[in-house]
């Protein structure tokens, strides 16, 4: 069918049986179609809303779609007889049921009632278990992504507190974690959550780029705040908070930095907490390669890997250091072929007022058989080194030289089990505020001293 030259366009999936000969003889192009066009799979045009010059591509995704409504509409296009049922949204279960039966279907239409109010189809809560009595840590998550349902939602019910609703953007994961956990209600509507009376703490577990808004609303609804890091991706952000907080000392804020509560670290800092002298810390983070595409490369969804992940060891230094940051600076590794970013392949400096110093070589280039988190102090004669969280081994330390696990434990449960009782107890955030503001503050400015 095709002519000498011609194109041959695959639409949607189907076997491929091609014959060499055939496309050799007439020197036939092949070419599969990305579903729904240009645009497709681009997460500056479909979420960021970047639309590609008319006068370079003609047929976006958009247009595509403005296309085929605009010869429905006109009645040129007739897809009546692809319809083979019709249910009210009311019935949507019946229509899913269809789907698996052995009835022939083909088009099947969700039918919307005029004058629905829309609220009660982009914002729904379901109950999952029995409303829990109101208490002390009664808690909100906002976002349910694989994190939150596999490390902070159980670190959150081991330590105590009471789970009342938890809410994602379409809901489905919401109810699969609340249904897991126990979790009285899953959500769609974190404006609801927030006005719970009978929730006292929200926990914040979704993309970084909406941190700063959801604590700022957290925090103006009365609510104890725990946020997974980072606080926020921008100095304006970071000011908004600072001044939000300090309006509330009575609510507590704190940032999910958990390598602070592992049992590694708190030896080392009950090692190094009566040698009242300028200490050097060398942390190594394997990070691994993740891709530029990916959400928490984009400034202004994920802010970068530095921003995002990088703050962890910031404060973890600050932390041992027990001393305010003065000065740092950062470097990147130079670009060349085969490095996506170069941000994710830095070292970093910080100089403490005690006259401590620090360097986090955060490094997306080396091989995964290597430890990925290594930590080592140098100090009165004295070495410390603690790879990946499970073994802590010492040199000149009177009565220590090893501490082992069986299994790594990065602090995440003991990091909301102090949270948790800080909230019961009425006592001060386990991490103080002036701190997590100071690593974020540094942190900001290393990862923009990185890009600019």
């Amino acid at each position: 069918m095709c002519r000498k030259r011609g194109r041959i366009v695959l639409v949607g999936v189907t076997g491929l049986e091609l014959s060499r000969a055939d496309f050799y003889e007439k020197e036939l192009s092949f070419q599969v179609s990305c579903s729904y066009g240009p645009g497709r799979y681009d997460p500056a045009y479909e979420e960021g809303g970047h639309d590609y010059p008319i006068g370079f591509v003609r047929w976006t995704e958009q247009r595509n779609f403005e296309a085929v409504l605009d010869l429905m509409a006109s009645g040129a296009l007739n897809v009546a007889p692809l319809i083979s049922h019709r249910f009210p949204l009311e019935r949507a279960e019946d229509a899913f049921a269809l789907l698996t039966s052995d009835t022939p279907s083909l088009g099947i239409l969700l039918e919307y009632q005029p004058g629905q109010p829309l609220e009660r189809l982009v914002s729904r809560t379901v109950p999952l278990a029995a409303a829990p009595a109101p208490g002390k840590s009664s808690v909100a998550f906002l976002g349910a992504g694989n994190y939150a349902g596999r490390v902070l939602i159980p670190a959150f019910k081991a330590g105590g507190a009471t789970l009342r609703t938890i809410v994602s953007g379409g809901g489905v994961s919401a109810v699969h974690f609340g249904s897991k956990h126990g979790f009285a209600e899953a959500s769609t509507d974190g404006a609801r959550a927030l006005e719970d009376k009978n929730i006292d703490t929200v926990v914040i577990a979704t993309r970084h780029d909406l941190h700063a808004r959801q604590v700022l609303q957290a925090l103006r609804a009365g609510k104890h705040v725990f946020c997974e890091k980072p606080l926020c991706l921008t100095f304006d952000e970071l000011s908004e908070i600072e001044a939000e907080a300090a309006l509330r000392p009575n609510q507590l804020l704190m940032i999910g930095f958990n390598r602070r509560f592992a049992p590694h670290v708190l030896k080392m800092k009950s090692l190094l907490a009566p040698l009242a002298i300028p200490k050097s810390f060398v942390m190594t983070v394997n990070a691994g390669d993740i891709p530029a595409t990916h959400w928490t490369q984009d400034p202004r969804v994920g802010g970068g890997r530095i921003i995002g992940e990088g703050c962890h060891f910031i404060d973890l230094l600050r932390h041992l250091a027990g001393s305010q940051i003065v000065s740092h600076h950062a470097i990147a590794l130079g670009s060349h072929s085969g490095v996506a970013v170069s941000a994710d392949k830095t070292s970093i400096s910080l100089a403490f007022a005690d006259g401590s110093t620090g360097v986090i070589h955060y490094l997306a280039n080396g091989h995964k058989g290597f430890p990925k988190e290594r930590l080592e102090v140098f100090v009165a004669g004295r070495v410390l080194q603690l790879d990946n969280f499970r073994k802590l081994r010492g040199w000149g330390w009177r009565g220590f030289s090893e501490m082992s696990l069986w299994r790594q434990d990065k602090g995440q449960a003991a990091c909301a089990a102090a949270f948790v009782a800080a909230v019961k107890n009425g006592e001060p955030s386990p991490i103080p505020l002036d701190e997590i503001l100071e690593v974020s503050r540094v942190t900001i400015e290393a990862a923009n001293a990185l890009i600019s």
